[in-house]
């Protein structure tokens, strides 16, 4: 797995998250309980943010070249 696609499982992963707490807020009879899933939805869309900057940057980023093993010999 490249490290651009692991990241985009990342950001995935925390938006499904984020989706799920959501839904889990809302349908929560105990004001604690929503209080709780909100604050989880709260950190999954902060997690999903900062991988998508990382994607980014990784996408912006020039690639890197290959070693020069010709002075190995």
């Amino acid at each position: 797995m490249t490290e651009d696609s692991s990241t985009d499982a990342l950001r995935a992963t925390q938006e499904g998250r984020e989706r799920v707490e959501r839904e889990q807020a809302q349908v929560s009879d105990a004001p604690e309980e929503a209080q709780a899933h909100e604050r989880r939805a709260d950190k999954a869309a902060y997690l999903r943010e900062r991988l998508e900057a990382r994607a980014e940057s990784e996408r912006a980023a020039p690639p890197t070249p290959a070693p020069d093993r010709s002075a190995d010999s």
